[in-house]
C-alpha cells in the first residue's frame, strides 16, 4: 500500500522499520482497525533462552499488545522435535523430550518481561503445540492436510532449494516441517480466532503455507507479516560475537555484558536500533542519531539503557550503566564487572593469560589471545601485557582479590580465585 497505514498498530510497525512483507497490508490495515487482531509467533526450542537474533520478534508481540491487540506466544514443544530447515544446510540436532521441556521452561521466563499475560481479550497467552501436534493421527494428517500442498510449490521455497542447491540432506521429517509450522497457524485460528502469523523474512514460505491451508481447508482469511532479516552494517549477524551468543537472560549473560553489547554498537546502526529495539518517541531517535562525532556515544548508551532495562529490568540497566562508567572513566575495577573462578591453585601456581582471555569470552580462540596481546589491546589490572606468554599468579590479586582483565577499551572481566 502506498499511503501509511490506519491502524496504531501497522502504522507503527512501518515507522519503525519492522515489516519487510505482508500477505495483504490494506487488508491487514482495514482489519486491525476493526477490533483486536489475534496474532502469534512461534519459537522453537532448540536451546533453554533466546538470544538478541528474538528480540525483533518479541518486540513485534509487544507493540502489537501495546496498540491494542491480542499475542499468542506458541512454543515449539512439537515441532522442535523437527528442527526447522529454514536458512540451515544442515540438519539440526534431535533433542530428546526431556531436553526440550527443560528449554521451553527457560525460555518462557523471558516473555514476562515484554507482555502482559492474563485472560483480557489484549492479555497474551502463551500455548504449545504439542497440545495438538502430539495427538495428530499419521494417516488422517496426510489425507485431511497433506493434500492441500504442492511438491512443485514446497521445492521452491528458499528453506528447501538452499539445501538442494548445495547438494546437502534434507530429510523426510525436515520437509514435513513446513506442513506442520502451516497446520499450527490454521489449529490456532481454529482455537483462538488467531488471524496473523508474524516472523523473520526466513519464515516467508511457511507463513505462506499456513495462510494458503486456512484458505483452503477451513475458508478462511489469514494474513502473514515478516520483519527483515537484520544483520550490523559491517555484516555481522545480530546477537553473535566473538565471545559467542548474546543471551536475552542473566543466568546466560550478565546484564553488564548484555548492556554493554548495545555501548559497542556501529554508529551507522544506531537510529535503526533505538526504532527496533527500544519505545523512544521517533523524534527522539531522529535527535540522538543526528549527534555529531563522539556525541553519539550518549546516543548509544540511552540504547544500551533502554533495551537491557526491558530485558533485565530498570534497577540492572543502572548497574550496567555505573559499573561502566566506574571502569571506564574512573579506572576502577568495579564491583559488577563480569566475574570468571578458578581454582587457587592454578593462580598460586601462575596461569597464562591466554588461557585466562579465552576462559573469559575475551577472546574465541588462544591464536586471537595472542595477536590481541600482539596488538598491545590487552591490560592486567590496567597494565598493559606484551608478552605473549605472560602469566597471571596470586601477587596480581587486588584489593578486592581478584585480577581484572581487560581487552580493549571496553571489555572488563574480573577472575576470582575460589
Amino acid at each position: 500500500m502506498t499511503t501509511p497505514p490506519s491502524s496504531d498498530f501497522l502504522r507503527t510497525l512501518q515507522e519503525r522499520g519492522f515489516i519487510h512483507q505482508c500477505t495483504d497490508l490494506a487488508a491487514l490495515d482495514e482489519r486491525a482497525q476493526k477490533g483486536p487482531i489475534v496474532a502469534y509467533i512461534g519459537f522453537d526450542c532448540t536451546a533453554d533462552s533466546l538470544h538478541v537474533g528474538s528480540l525483533l520478534p518479541i518486540m513485534m508481540l509487544r507493540w502489537l499488545q501495546k496498540t491494542g491487540h491480542k499475542p499468542i506466544v506458541l512454543m515449539g514443544g512439537g515441532t522442535t522435535r523437527i528442527g526447522d530447515p529454514s536458512g540451515r544446510d544442515e540438519a539440526r540436532q534431535l533433542l530428546t523430550d526431556e531436553v526440550i521441556a527443560s528449554n521451553m521452561a527457560g525460555i518462557k521466563r523471558i516473555f514476562g518481561r515484554y507482555l502482559t499475560f492474563g485472560d483480557g481479550p489484549t492479555d497474551a497467552v502463551m500455548v504449545n503445540n504439542a497440545d495438538w501436534l502430539d495427538g495428530l493421527k499419521y494417516i488422517e494428517m496426510l489425507r485431511d492436510v497433506g493434500r492441500h500442498f504442492s511438491i512443485n510449490r514446497m521445492l521452491s521455497f528458499d528453506s528447501v532449494k538452499l539445501r538442494l542447491d548445495r547438494e546437502q540432506s534434507l530429510t523426510l521429517l525436515e520437509f514435513n516441517y513446513m506442513i506442520l509450522q502451516a497446520y499450527d497457524f490454521v489449529e490456532l485460528n481454529r482455537r483462538l480466532g488467531c488471524a496473523l502469523q508474524m516472523g523473520g523474512s526466513d519464515q516467508w514460505g511457511n507463513i505462506i503455507n499456513g495462510v494458503e491451508l486456512g484458505r483452503r481447508a477451513d475458508g478462511a482469511e489469514l494474513f502473514g507479516l515478516t520483519t527483515p532479516l537484520l544483520t550490523t552494517s559491517s555484516g555481522a549477524k545480530m546477537g553473535k560475537t566473538a565471545a559467542g551468543a548474546v543471551w536475552l537472560t542473566g543466568d546466560k549473560l550478565s546484564s553488564y555484558d548484555f548492556w554493554q553489547y548495545w555501548r559497542n554498537t556501529e554508529d551507522a546502526d544506531v537510529g535503526r536500533f533505538l526504532r527496533l529495539y527500544t519505545e523512544l518517541p521517533l523524534d527522539e531517535v531522529a535527535r540522538l542519531e543526528s549527534l555529531p562525532g563522539a556525541e553519539i556515544n550518549e546516543a548509544k548508551k540511552i540504547l544500551a539503557n533502554a533495551v537491557t532495562a526491558l530485558a533485565h529490568g530498570e534497577e540492572a540497566a543502572r548497574e550496567a550503566a555505573e559499573t561502566a562508567r566506574r571502569a571506564f572513566e574512573e579506572g576502577a575495577a568495579a564491583e559488577g564487572l563480569p566475574t570468571i573462578e578458578i581454582a587457587r591453585s592454578d593462580l598460586d601456581a601462575g596461569i597464562a593469560v591466554v588461557d585466562l582471555l579465552v576462559s573469559a569470552g575475551l577472546a574465541a580462540s588462544k591464536g586471537e589471545a595472542r595477536r590481541l596481546i600482539k596488538g598491545n589491546g590487552i591490560k592486567l589490572n590496567d597494565v598493559a601485557v606484551s608478552d605473549e606468554a605472560a602469566k597471571a599468579s596470586a601477587a596480581d590479586l587486588n584489593a578486592d582479590s581478584a585480577v581484572k582483565l581487560s581487552a580493549g577499551k571496553k571489555r572488563h572481566v574480573l577472575v576470582k580465585p575460589v
